[in-house]
């Protein structure tokens, strides 16, 4: 661009000064026209390198994903080629899943076992508490026995006590019959008593010995009761008493189901969640025997053969899997990003893709380097004579037309950002540019 400004500037001089002759071209004149260009292709460029600079540096990244296998094992199969592309979910490689899968089956047998036993417990446990429930109904049972019982005995008691009485009374009342009795027989036998009272206090007297023997027999009958009740009493104390032994007995099975059943996690048995826990693990071991592609992109530097054996190690991959999205990065001078801001736009030019431009927009400008980081130490920090001038890059997004675009995993090229700032000179960075990427046609060899 330099040259072709150059070429238009002497184009004009020649007019001038040769062609049409309007000025003289004498010292002073030819001096002032070899210091104009100078001056001012300087400031130009000087100012251009402020509100658009430009990279010499740019380079793309990729993400390196080092594949690494979670389990060991021998390598049956390799499907991935070296340096081919490949999609998100492609098998890069198998290991001999035999091991695992022999784990697997063996934990879902235990599982299986495991389980039925616990259906078992829980079904004696059911058992033993309906058995509770139905002790404990017959020590309630006993209980209300024990309580009837008492209330016969009272009842009992209080008839014997009334019979007892009747007989008290009765016997009362026949020992004075018997004694008016005996009166009216003297009187009788002396004249002085009358034979029809006799004969009355006589029938009296029968008929009080017959309530005697009544009322000593219905005594005997309430003694019996009152005996029969606390028999009773014995008996349902006896039931109260094997009710509760039932009713113990029926709380330690309970207890002792309760024991077999032990902890719980959720809705299962501790035991068996245990071994369901560990037949999660067995069947992700056996997942991981097969390794699939991360994303889309290709495997460099393909070693891994099947017969190979692997073993988990972190600092051991067995293969690095390049993805295919990129990000270019450009690395510009301290003082060149002082007008650039997030949003700014940008174009790219790379010599894998000679004449075309790559559009883009600033993301971010990542302000911190390895300088601006010391080593953990208990060392004083070493100064230098000479530092170098540190450079941070520049992240970039690509528009969407470009994203498809290949570019390799350390491609290098040119970038220019266009601030918001001198946009009448952006024109110039572009032509610039422009010219830049069709000279990557040349391929400037001689051999």
């Amino acid at each position: 661009m330099e040259v072709i400004l150059l070429g238009i500037y002497s184009f004009f001089v020649w007019l001038i000064f040769v062609k049409f002759k309007w000025l003289p071209w004498n010292t002073v004149s030819q001096v002032i026209c070899a210091v104009i260009p100078v001056v001012a292709l300087t400031c130009l460029v000087l100012y251009m390198n402020v509100v658009a600079p430009s990279s010499a540096d740019v380079r793309v990244i990729k993400k390196v994903v080092q594949i690494l296998p979670q389990v060991r094992g021998r390598v049956i199969e390799v499907p991935a080629e070296g340096n081919r592309p490949m999609k998100k979910g492609d098998v890069l490689f198998k290991i001999d899943p035999t091991p695992y899968q022999l784990t697997v089956n063996q934990l879902e047998a235990q599982l299986a076992t495991a389980q039925a036993s616990e259906r078992e417990l829980e079904e004696s446990l059911k058992a033993a508490t309906a058995k509770v429930a139905e002790s404990r109904g017959g020590v309630v049972q006993a209980r209300a026995g024990i309580e009837v019982a008492k209330t016969n005995i009272q009842a009992a008691d209080a008839l014997v006590e009334q019979a007892a009485s009747r007989v008290v009374e009765i016997t009362s009342r026949l020992d004075l019959a018997k004694l008016r009795v005996s009166q009216n027989r003297d009187l009788v036998a002396t004249g002085a008593g009358s034979r029809f009272e006799l004969e009355k206090v006589e029938t009296d007297a029968k008929d009080l010995d017959a309530q005697l023997v009544t009322a000593r027999a219905a005594e005997t009958e309430a003694r019996a009761s009152a005996a029969k009740a606390r028999a009773g009493l014995d008996q349902a104390k006896g039931a109260f008493t094997q009710a509760g032994a039932a009713e113990n007995t029926a709380l330690a099975g309970e207890r002792q189901v309760k024991e077999k059943l032990g902890g719980r996690v959720g809705d299962e048995l501790g035991q068996v969640a245990l071994i369901r826990a560990q037949l999660e693990s067995a069947k992700w071991e056996l997942s991981q025997t097969t390794m699939y592609a991360p994303a889309n992109g290709s495997v460099i530097n393909l070693q891994l053969r099947p017969g190979s054996y692997t073993v988990p190690m972190p600092l051991q991959p067995v293969m690095a899997f390049v993805e295919e999205e990129f990000e270019p990065i450009a690395l510009y001078m301290q003082n060149e990003l002082t007008m650039v801001e997030p949003g700014n736009e940008a174009e790219l030019i790379f010599p894998t893709h000679p004449g075309r431009i790559i559009k883009a927009t600033v993301d971010s400008v990542v302000w911190a380097q390895g300088q601006g980081q010391l080593a953990l130490s208990g060392n004083l920090p070493q100064t230098t004579a000479h530092v170098p001038p540190g450079r941070f890059p520049v992240k970039f997004d690509i528009a969407e037309k470009d994203r498809e675009l290949f570019l390799a995993a350390g491609a290098a090229g040119n970038a220019a950002i266009y601030t918001h700032h001198g946009e009448w000179c952006h024109i110039l960075r572009k032509v610039f540019l422009r010219v830049s990427s069709n000279l990557n046609y040349l391929i400037l060899k001689l051999h």
